[in-house]
């Protein structure tokens, strides 16, 4: 082996300094991931801003990004301060308990039935799926008066249960087209792998294919909840008590003729965010764990 050679060999193992193309392409997609960033961040930093600010700073005509008083008396006001009948942590028990069975039923509905489709062959597979499409592509307010006229016959208007079956129905076809793809790619031949072993169809289903399809049942989770928590259409429409009212239709007693305040407007946005925010971080540790768990199981 010749000088020459041993020297190639050794630098076999270094890496090639970025050319100007490269290190300037990879500067404007950083530079645009930064910027999108702050332009989603923005309005939510506003929204906490506001809400920690005085009236006079609010509606002043320079306005500052920071609050130079900071002040809680728009946390009190939503909090303590009595706007209606029912206080706050009412409406906030009304929305977490629509919240938590929306994503419960929905997910539990939905990865039954993307198993169904994803591992069987039946007839009317592809009209099924089709189906879940069209219902994602219905406006929900034109199924506002048709679902007001079936809980009507139901029995079931002015009700949390009623809302509830609603919430569900919106959210199960995603779930189900969503995690259709999941099951879909994991391979047949580890639960083919776990029969053989020994396990039974409902041990294969929880130690193989369910921690594999956790990533895709986080993800539906998460949309499950927030389509029941900010929902204001079908709960305004077919709730008539203020004690049954959610989160979302609290809002409106801020909103008046004479103007808005835009304090506790800011301030109870603001408190409305962050279950949202906290379902998240709880259920985002699942969606990493998940992805390797299923490889280890069974």
């Amino acid at each position: 082996m010749t000088f020459a050679t041993t020297k190639r060999r050794a630098g076999t193992g270094h890496r090639r300094p970025a050319g100007p193309h490269r290190l300037r392409r990879k500067i404007l997609l950083n530079g645009a991931g930064v910027l999108v960033f702050f332009l989603a961040v923005f309005p939510v930093f506003w929204m906490a801003s506001t809400a920690f600010k005085p009236n006079t700073e609010i509606f002043s005509t320079t306005p500052k990004p920071f609050p130079s008083d900071p002040t809680l008396d728009h946390f009190d006001l939503v909090l303590n301060g009595g706007i209606a009948e029912v206080s706050f942590w009412e409406y906030f028990r009304n929305s977490a308990i629509l919240a938590i069975v929306t994503v419960v039923a929905s997910s539990l509905l939905a990865l039954m039935a993307a198993v169904a489709v994803a591992r069987f062959r039946f007839r009317f597979r592809t009209t099924f799926l089709i189906m879940l499409l069209i219902v994602q592509m219905v406006p929900l307010e034109a199924l506002v008066i048709p679902l007001f006229l079936d809980l009507k016959q139901l029995d079931l208007l002015n009700s949390l249960a009623g809302l509830a079956l609603v919430y569900i129905g919106f959210a199960v076809p995603f779930a189900i087209w969503m995690l259709r793809g999941f099951v879909a790619a994991v391979p047949p031949e580890l639960e083919e792998a776990a029969a053989i072993d020994g396990a039974g169809p409902i041990r294969t289903f929880f130690t193989v294919l369910l921690p594999l399809v956790a990533p895709g049942l986080v993800a539906t989770s998460i949309f499950s909840f927030i389509t029941a928590w900010n929902e204001f259409i079908f709960a305004f429409t077919f709730l008539d008590d203020q004690n049954k009212y959610t989160l979302p239709i609290m809002l409106q007693f801020f909103f008046g003729r004479s103007g808005n305040a835009w304090g506790p407007i800011m301030a109870a946005s603001t408190l409305l965010t962050i279950p949202v925010i906290a379902f998240f971080l709880l259920v985002q540790r699942r969606m990493v764990s998940g992805l390797t768990a299923g490889a280890v199981k069974g």
